[in-house]
């Protein structure tokens, strides 16, 4: 609800994912229609929603145009949720659209010079947008302003074109990939978190009411102990969740409802899908639990090495399932527990001598 990259093997394995956070097609759909759309139907990100209210409403009292914001963290958070309160809160129209898809400076002059005053303009992934555009984004944020080059060579000539006052919205799942000079024009910079398991519930008993579904609080709290905190992931499980309900129950989810559910989808109680727990499988059992090169551990698996390191590790890692250590991969005490499995003994071959499990 409160809502990088890859090849295309690791697209075609998001695919088949329940509990990867980037968006698809179904997800787009459903989330226009569950997006909160006010701050105080937000649900989680209490800090970030405080602050974004004082600089909202000082703006509205000015009656000037909000701060440029940059909204830094993982897929599926909110970010594009927030840039759309920004603009219903201020009483703005907004223009969507993304780093990738401004590649020439041209792009970003069109866009600008089309922009209405205090509009809102929402540019997702900012990291991945192309140098020369960058540049001119640093004038026209500042300045309001862009020289636009016409002709070629010594013959060139910068025609400056001003801008009406408006505010950029700037998203992105990697912070720190933004240049120092880009960052430091954004008047506020807000990163969003994690959800708890509580406020992921919360977002599940929202949706299933815009749903029509049926759910008690069991059902609800087992759906957001496997979302990875990540509200986009809970909305997904629970649409999957209400579908097997319709079909094999009374149309009502509780807990052993939503369990057997997710059983089938194969997302487990720890929000594991079928590649995590074969990279752990295989960093375990074939391998002693590490440490073991990212390529062998991909070749284990049957996957491409992109997909393990950008899929499956980075869930993992933040779990405490796996660490990434100079010599390889590395299995956790927590991981031999979670899938039932007994470490080798003390001083074997293996991940004891790191962790002394």
């Amino acid at each position: 609800m409160n809502w990088d990259e890859t090849g295309p093997d690791t697209d075609e394995r998001l695919d088949e994912s329940l509990v990867h956070a980037d968006a698809d097609g179904e997800d787009t759909a459903v989330e226009a229609a569950l997006r909160p759309k006010d701050l105080d139907e937000f649900v989680g990100q209490e800090k970030v929603r405080e602050q974004l209210d004082l600089v909202l409403k000082a703006a509205r009292a000015r009656g000037a145009t909000a701060d440029h914001v940059l909204l830094s963290g993982a897929p599926g958070l909110g970010k594009t949720t927030l840039s759309m309160i920004i603009a219903a809160e201020m009483g703005a129209p907004i223009r969507i659209t993304s780093g990738p898809a401004i590649q020439h400076a041209g792009d970003l002059a069109a866009i600008l010079s089309s922009l209405q005053e205090g509009e809102v303009l929402f540019l997702d992934e900012i990291h991945r947008m192309s140098r020369p555009a960058e540049e001119m984004l640093y004038m026209a944020m500042e300045d309001f302003r862009v020289d636009v080059i016409v002709g070629k060579g010594p013959g060139a000539t910068a025609i400056p074109l001003e801008l009406p006052p408006f505010t950029l919205v700037g998203a992105t799942t990697r912070a720190g990939l933004l240049p120092p000079p880009l960052r430091d024009r954004f008047g506020f910079t807000g990163h969003m978190e994690f959800y708890a398991p509580t406020e992921l519930e919360r977002v599940i008993h929202r949706s299933a009411r815009l749903l029509d579904v049926e759910i008690d609080a069991d059902g609800a709290a087992e759906i957001a102990g496997r979302s990875r905190g990540t509200p986009r992931i809970a909305n997904r499980l629970l649409r999957r969740v209400r579908d097997y309900a319709q079909v094999k129950a009374d149309g009502r989810i509780d807990r052993p409802v939503a369990a057997t559910a997710l059983g089938v989808y194969e997302v487990d109680a720890r929000g594991l899908d079928r590649l995590d727990r074969a990279v752990l499988g295989a960093l375990l059992k074939l391998f002693g639990g590490g440490p073991v090169g990212l390529s062998t551990l991909a070749v284990a698996v049957g996957e491409e090495r992109e997909t393990v390191e950008e899929v499956a590790e980075p869930f993992l890692v933040r779990e405490g399932l796996l660490a990434r250590t100079p010599r390889g991969r590395v299995a956790t005490p927590a991981a031999w527990a979670h899938l039932g499995l007994v470490p080798p003994q003390q001083g074997g071959k293996g991940q004891q001598g790191l962790f002394g499990a």
